[in-house]
């Protein structure tokens, strides 16, 4: 794919959604960091209503820290892996309060030290609330990226490159939201919808559906 399709392909991302963002709920970057957490091989919208009912009752690192392993356990148990994520997050709420003021750090190294998050959750955490242009390769994410030959890449840190590398510069701080919810909801794993793609004519798939 040349860089002029990119450049197209990601117009028309943005000219249908200018103002995209991430479809988990919160109200500061803390709520956030705790969402992505648990939204690890989870539904965005499993996950909003499990804190829908966790973070009226605790929403900073020292109130969730107090509930504890098992007060947590009880408000994410419809959550998978909700039993090794409430380790994790218990866990990292110490760190921050501990380590950084009680706030989430604004670097990678930082944030991949916490438990339960990896490059992935820091990258969406940089991106979502501190704006930086890092691209969170997610299964829709390398799926797009692969099958409309925007990055191709045979593992999600050689996608993640390749996106970085190719999506124009103007594009890119927004481009993990315009690829995610592309994925998600057009170009899905079984059954891409390519007859209401906006961008199927500039994709290289080539076993495009009516």
């Amino acid at each position: 794919m040349n860089k002029a399709k990119r450049e197209e392909i990601f117009r028309r991302l943005r000219d249908a959604n200018p103002n995209p963002t991430t479809e988990l709920i919160y109200n500061s970057t803390f709520e956030l960091l705790i969402a992505v957490i648990l939204s690890a091989q989870a539904t965005d919208k499993g996950v909003n209503k499990a804190t829908a009912h966790l973070f009226p009752v605790a929403n900073t690192p020292e109130t969730l820290y107090a509930l504890g392993v098992d007060g947590l356990k009880d408000y994410i148990k419809t959550i998978g892996l909700f039993n090794s994520k409430a380790n994790n997050i218990i866990e990292t709420c110490r760190l921050l309060i501990e380590k950084h003021a009680s706030t989430v750090p604004q670097d990678r190294a930082a944030l991949e030290a916490l438990p339960g998050v990896g490059r992935k959750t820091a990258n969406v955490i940089l991106n979502t609330a501190f704006h930086q242009p890092t691209m969170a390769v997610d299964t829709h994410i390398f799926r797009v990226a692969n099958r409309t030959g925007i990055a191709p890449g045979k593992n999600v840190l050689a996608v993640e490159k390749g996106l970085l590398k190719h999506i124009p510069k103007d594009y890119l701080l927004d481009a993990h939201h315009w690829l995610i919810l592309h994925g998600r909801y057009t170009c899905v794993a079984r059954s891409p919808k390519c007859g209401q793609c906006l961008i199927a004519d500039l994709c290289d798939f080539k076993e495009k559906t009516v």
